[in-house]
């Protein structure tokens, strides 16, 4: 099967992940945290991508990237070729380090971008490592003191000065980005909730409803723990009704 054609975005931010294959750790120890952050920042100079946010986690990095496609795809390419070089000398081993593709995602307005940037960073924190501030391998602490790839103007503009910045990362959200894969059985188990819930056959049931009675069994969902996104994915309901309920 061909692959398919990334898309590309009009405001040439993208959200960028790449993991280990078979979902095997990229990051043994700091020093290679380090050796990727270098290499990192070595490609994005050579060929002119800008970093909004990154954070590493132990088997798969999240980028905030600014730039054309053709020059976020050279810079994955080389960021791929390099850290594997690395990694399997390092490690007396072969074969690829990286999942063959990495997954990317156009990003088309400046609500997600701001949505986007608080995932990436918030992504320790989520899965119960430690507060976003404290963790070592993200950009979350370089608001204030961007290094020489990055590209933080916009966000600026959007979000304030670093006090503003803080609140807004700590900010009760309900973010949900693009992920590697999304967890089927997450799904089906969330179906199967909402259907138990509210005494349907079919999630899409709710969009018959009366106003006043969807608005009831909207605030049901998410006071038993449903996110914003897994209703209006999951129901049809645009987010902006769910927001508004």
């Amino acid at each position: 099967m061909p692959r398919t054609i990334r898309k590309t975005g009009s405001t040439g931010y993208t959200h960028v992940i790449t993991r280990g294959i078979g979902r095997q750790v990229l990051f043994e120890s700091a020093s290679d945290y380090r050796k990727y952050l270098l290499l990192l920042q070595r490609c994005c100079i050579e060929t002119g991508v800008k970093i909004c946010a990154f954070c590493l986690m132990e088997n798969h990095v999240h980028l905030l990237t600014y730039s054309d496609k053709d020059s976020l795809i050279n810079l994955m390419r080389r960021i791929g070729v390099n850290y594997a070089g690395y990694f399997n000398v390092k490690y007396e081993r072969s074969g690829h380090v990286f999942q063959n593709r990495y997954k990317s995602e156009p990003i088309e307005d400046e609500r997600y971008l701001l949505t986007v940037f608080r995932y990436i960073l918030l992504n320790p924190q989520k899965a119960g490592i430690c507060k976003a501030n404290e963790y070592t391998w993200s950009s979350y602490g370089l608001y204030d003191k961007k290094l020489d790839f990055m590209d933080l103007d916009r966000l600026r503009i959007l979000i304030g000065d670093n006090h503003d910045y803080m609140k807004f990362i700590q900010a009760e959200n309900d973010d949900e980005c693009l992920e590697w894969d999304r967890d089927v059985s997450k799904d089906n188990r969330d179906i199967k909730r909402i259907k138990k819930l509210l005494d349907i056959d079919n999630c899409l049931d709710i969009q018959k409803y009366e106003q006043q009675e969807r608005n009831r069994a909207i605030r049901l969902l998410r006071k038993n723990g449903l996110s914003i996104r897994q209703i209006e994915r999951l129901t049809g309901i645009s987010r902006g009704i769910i927001q508004r309920i």
